[in-house]
This record gives structure tokens, sequence and C-alpha cells, in this order.
């Protein structure tokens, strides 16, 4: 079992590690979610491109648009990857080479969707999504439209790291472990709930509460009013390391 991350620095190596875990066992659409709001897109893919290096020059990197794939360019310098914008500029068909080993897409968003899609049609090579915002629901859609594109696109891609703080709980999952839910006691983080499916909702509050008994409810409430700055304080401070 993957431990819980206890640095931004460690969690972007165990998402490298499972990414390479899940493309070795033949997952061909995969996404990697830091679900931290505070992440600057472009800190997190680079750090995460240092340990994801298996595919060198075969790797091609999308951002967004081409001001972000300049930005992009200028501030890492020389790399053994390609930087390229998903744009609307050249035909799609032309992005795609034949010697391409991967596709790394940097934060893509709803507004994207359609070209990200028709990318991933295209290649014939593993496809992965870096802290994408795919489901915008007003851009998406609810209807049949949005419906078919979560159908045919969306559910299919496998979320080979996952990682997002709600107050004093985590829900976590690095490929091949299942989905689980950590709690924050006394600046440490304990494994509570592990299932195949990924928990939503109310579903996490039915772990959480459900079947206990109200003086285990009200011990899980203090637990949560005294808790103590954990992972994500520390995580913090490499947040304004990243910003500078």
């Amino acid at each position: 079992m993957t431990e819980f991350p206890k640095t931004l620095e460690q969690a972007i190596a165990q998402a490298a590690v499972a990414t390479s875990a899940a493309i070795a066992d033949g997952y061909t659409r995969l996404q990697v979610e830091l679900a931290i709001p505070e992440l600057k897109p472009m800190s997190v893919a680079e750090q995460f491109l240092a340990e994801f290096t298996q595919f060198g020059s075969q790797l091609k990197v999308f951002f967004p648009d081409a001001g972000a794939a300049a930005l992009a360019r200028r501030d890492w310098g020389e790399v053994p990857f390609k930087i390229v914008d998903i744009g609307t500029r050249s035909p799609l068909e032309e992005k795609i080479e034949p010697e391409d080993g991967a596709l790394l897409f940097v934060s893509p968003s709803a507004v994207e969707v359609e070209r990200v899609e028709k990318l991933c049609e295209l290649a014939t090579c593993p496809t992965l999504m870096l802290n994408p915002r795919l489901e915008d629901v007003a851009i998406v859609g609810i209807g049949y439209a949005g419906r078919q594109l979560r159908t045919r696109f969306l559910n299919n891609i496998e979320s080979c790291y996952y990682l997002r703080p709600i107050e004093n709980i985590s829900v976590f999952r690095s490929y091949p472990g299942e989905w689980q839910i950590w709690r924050e006691v006394e600046e440490e983080f304990q494994l509570i709930a592990e299932q195949p499916t990924k928990p939503m909702g109310d579903e996490i509050d039915a772990i959480l509460y459900g079947g206990t008994s109200q003086a285990n409810t009200a011990d899980a409430a203090n637990a949560s009013g005294s808790r103590k700055p954990g992972i994500f304080a520390s995580m913090q401070r490499f947040l304004r390391t990243l910003s500078r």
C-alpha cells in the first residue's frame, strides 16, 4: 500500500510512479489530480515531468493555448520533450505524430474538452491529463450531449493518482491501490476506509459518521475542532516556494 504523502514533492513523485505502473498495465487514458486550488499548474507540471522521464523526446506536453506553451518554453529552458498547445490555429491531425510515445495535457479545461477528446482519439500512445478541469457542467452540460461526452470519453479516463483535502480528511488514490479516506488526528493522517470506487459527497459522510454512536460522532467532531496543521500546512510552505 502506498503511504500517505507527507510533502508535495512526495505526492508528485508518487503520482509519477502510479502513472508509469498504470501505463505498464495497459491503460492508455489516464489522469493525475492534486486537487488543491492553490497549486500553480505549471509548477506542478514541471515537478511531475522531472519525475516522469521514461518517454524522453517521445513525450509531447500540451498546454491549453499558445501563450501558456510559450511561457513554459521560456521558463523551463532546454527540455528533452516537445511543448505544444492544444490551440485552434492548426488542424489537430498535425499535432499528432507517429513517433509520439505519450501525450501529457496540463490542466485542460472544459473549453478544450472536444479538442482534447479528438487528440486522444488520434493518438496511438498513452494520454495523460494532469490536474484536468474537463467537467465544468456550465460548459459540458447536463443534457444528452453532456451525458454522451461523459460516456464515450470522460468516464473512460483512469484516475491513477488522486489527492484531495476536505477539511480534516483527505480522499486519496495511488494506482494500483484502492480509493482511500484518511483523517487527520494530532498532526498525523490515519487510514479510516478504502474501497474500489471513488467516494463522493454523501458517501464520504456515511463512511465518516454513518452507523456510529452519538459518542463516536462527538469524538469525531472534537477531533475535527482540535486538529493541528498537518500535511497541507506543510504544503503551504512548498506552495510559497513554488510561487517565487
